[in-house]
């Protein structure tokens, strides 16, 4: 951990709006006026666009920035493989996916010196990255900086959820912090470095292979609800002129590849456009619930979603539980029993659960595939039967789901993993017969 990352952290400030054109300058003057690709951009500067999506996608989706950089990405050398580690990518095909519940306690602790990139170790997910469709479900446990390298994804987009301990991202659009209850977004093909914020951090990544997340639509709730545009935070310019070797770590088609340049490729003075790095704090989720009966559907917390070929079946939705009022009438609290032809994976971040009333911790995951029953535990089923009606604050825990339309492979190390709660299905027995004819 660097007390100069965590002052630098501490000092940033931010463009706010998801989905703006943004625009940013680290000196004045380098974006250049009234064209992308001027015949010679200001300052001497290389002009380059990122296309995060195809050309001629609609433009409510499409995704690309130009960056006015120092040195242009092209100039580097060959890459190499390099070792996966523990980081696996779709298709998954090293076990059968698995109709059982499942659930893991946190990731043991990394031997020292393991940065973010080293410190990712894949759950599982679906699809098929070099399809550009599924997901895959990491997570990261480290105790250093990323030093003098950096990591791209050419994969997918990375949405990281801290749950231990912040992260200061340095991207080449500029810098971004994240701590436990904030997310960060870095879109596909985006170079960044993670520094730790303190000694250790521990969290959760979706690996968003499909369509790039966006906000969902409202529909009847009207024009505001959920997660508001202008509370998602984009980085200002910020350049590192820096002749130095860097390792350059490329994940392509679910292989490392790695090169070394001769400088720092996160060099951008300038850039302007859509494809760009978010962080946002859950906490701001403006959380919409029944003000009479019944628990709502999950899908009613959703913060970000990436939209499949069908309306309404997401690749997968990012949702978040959030600090909430309880007040239905005659209602049972908790979320219910259900089976469901979605996949979830539910992560919590700090506190507890309201449908779990033990072995669900930070740090912690459970995989419910497509059509396995799962709700609350015994214990919370008992308490929540009888508990008196009166109005109640959840405000104790922060918990999220990633849902996705296909079912989720775990992985081997992930299904063979000491870690993992083999008496997990135990947490329903003693449900007894109530039926009384």
């Amino acid at each position: 951990m660097s007390e100069q990352a965590r002052k630098t952290a501490e000092a940033l400030e931010y463009l706010t709006g998801f989905g703006n054109e943004h625009s940013s300058e680290a000196v004045p003057g380098a974006l250049p006026s009234g064209r992308n690709s001027p015949q010679r951009a200001p300052l001497g500067l290389y002009a380059e666009q990122l296309s995060g999506s195809a050309f001629t996608e609609p433009r409510k989706h499409n995704r690309r920035s130009w960056l006015y950089r120092i040195r242009p990405s092209a100039a580097h050398p060959p890459f190499t493989r390099i070792d996966n580690g523990s980081l696996r990518t779709a298709p998954f095909t090293e076990a059968p996916a698995d109709p059982n519940r499942l659930r893991w306690n946190p990731l043991p602790d990394p031997a020292p010196g393991t940065d973010f990139l080293a410190g990712l170790w894949t759950l599982g997910g679906n699809g098929d990255a070099a399809q550009r469709t599924g997901i895959a479900i990491h997570l990261y446990s480290a105790n250093a900086d990323m030093t003098d390298r950096v990591f791209s994804d050419s994969d997918g987009e990375l949405l990281i959820v801290p749950e231990r301990g912040g992260l200061l991202l340095r991207t080449e659009l500029g810098l971004l912090a994240a701590r436990p209850g904030e997310v960060a977004l870095i879109p596909r093909g985006v170079r960044f470095r993670v520094e730790l914020l303190d000694d250790t951090a521990r969290g959760y990544v979706c690996e968003n292979y499909g369509r790039p997340f966006e906000l969902p639509d409202l529909g009847p709730i009207g024009a505001n609800g959920l997660a508001n545009a202008r509370d998602f935070r984009a980085p200002v310019a910020a350049y590192e002129d820096a002749d130095r070797p860097t390792e350059v770590v490329n994940k392509f088609c679910g292989n490392l590849w790695s090169a070394t340049y001769d400088h720092s490729p996160l060099d951008v003075v300038a850039w302007y456009g859509t494809h760009t790095p978010y962080v946002y704090d859950l906490r701001r989720f403006n959380v919409l619930g029944s003000i009479s009966y019944d628990h709502p559907d999950p899908s009613i917390f959703t913060v970000l979603t990436s939209p499949s070929d069908t309306p309404g079946l997401a690749g997968v939705d990012f949702v978040v539980f959030a600090p909430r009022w309880l007040v239905g009438e005659d209602t049972f609290r908790p979320p219910y029993f259900h089976r469901n032809v979605m996949s979830e994976y539910m992560g919590l971040i700090e506190g507890s659960y309201d449908a779990k009333a033990e072995g669900f911790v930070p740090g912690g995951g459970s995989l419910h595939n497509m059509m396995s029953a799962h709700g609350p535990d015994r214990e919370t089923f008992d308490r929540a039967s009888a508990a008196e009606l009166k109005p109640q604050k959840i405000d104790d825990g922060l918990a999220f789901m990633f849902e996705t339309r296909w079912p989720i492979t775990a992985t081997a190390q992930a299904a063979g993993a000491e870690h993992l709660q083999r008496a997990y299905d135990d947490v329903w027995e003693g449900l007894e017969r109530h039926f009384r004819a």
